[in-house]
C-alpha cells in the first residue's frame, strides 16, 4: 500500500517505520525535506515535500499539528480526492479535537478515518503493555474500514471500530482521558486501553 505521511515527528515517524517494515511504501511529507534531521527516516521511505506525499499516497496520514490541517487540506484538495485520509492530528485545547469536519469541507470525496489520535507514539513502537495487546479505538467511513483495520493490525494493535465519523467526539473523549492519565496523574506515556467483552 502507498502511504503518504504528512509530518515526521514522533507519531508520523514511528508509524512510517512500522508500516515500512510491514511492506508498505512510505513517503514522508515535510516542509524541509533536505534537512539532516530527517536522515533517520530515509531508510523507511522517501522524505519529500508535503504536496508530493499527499499526491503519492493511496492512504494519507495526517500527523501534523491540528492547527495546520485546514491549510493543508485547502492546498492539497485535488490530490486528496477519493483517498483514505486518516486524521491523527489533535486540536489540543480546542472544544473539538478532531479535524473530520474540516477535511470533509475541503475534500468531500475522501474516505475519512479518525485513528492513532488517542495514544502516544510509544504505544505504536511497542504495542503491548504487560504482555497484553493494546486496543486502538477508531471511527470513520465504512468504505475505509478494511484499509484502516489492516494498517492498525500492521502496527500490532487490535482495531476497535466504534462507528462512523459522527462518533468522533466520543473518540476525542478517549484522547482527553489519555492526556489526563499521562499528564495529570504522571502515569508515564506507555499507557493504553483495553476493551473487555463478556462472551458468556
Amino acid at each position: 500500500m502507498k502511504i503518504g505521511i504528512i509530518g515526521a515527528g514522533n507519531i508520523g515517524g514511528t508509524l512510517g517505520r512500522v508500516w515500512s517494515a510491514a511492506g508498505h511504501e512510505i513517503k514522508f511529507g515535510v516542509r524541509e525535506p533536505q534537512s539532516a534531521k530527517f536522515n533517520s527516516l530515509r531508510s523507511a521511505g522517501e522524505v519529500s515535500s508535503v504536496g508530493e506525499a499527499a499526491a503519492f499516497g493511496d492512504v494519507v496520514l495526517l500527523a501534523l499539528p491540528g492547527s495546520a490541517v485546514a491549510d493543508f487540506a485547502a492546498h492539497n484538495a485535488k490530490s486528496l480526492a477519493g483517498k483514505v485520509i486518516i486524521d491523527a492530528a489533535n486540536n489540543v485545547g480546542s472544544t473539538t479535537m478532531h479535524n473530520l469536519d474540516t477535511l470533509h469541507r475541503h475534500v468531500s470525496q475522501a474516505q475519512l478515518v479518525r485513528a492513532f489520535n488517542s495514544l502516544g507514539w510509544e504505544n505504536f513502537a511497542e504495542p503491548q503493555v504487560g504482555g497484553e495487546q493494546i486496543d486502538l479505538f477508531y471511527c470513520g467511513d465504512l468504505a475505509a474500514r478494511d484499509t484502516a483495520e489492516q494498517l492498525i493490525r500492521d502496527v500490532g494493535l487490535r482495531p476497535i471500530y466504534i462507528g462512523g465519523v459522527e462518533t468522533a467526539a466520543a473518540l476525542d473523549g478517549m484522547t482527553r482521558v489519555w492526556f489526563a492519565l499521562v499528564y495529570g496523574q504522571s502515569k508515564g506515556r506507555h499507557v493504553a486501553f483495553k476493551l473487555l467483552i463478556d462472551q458468556g
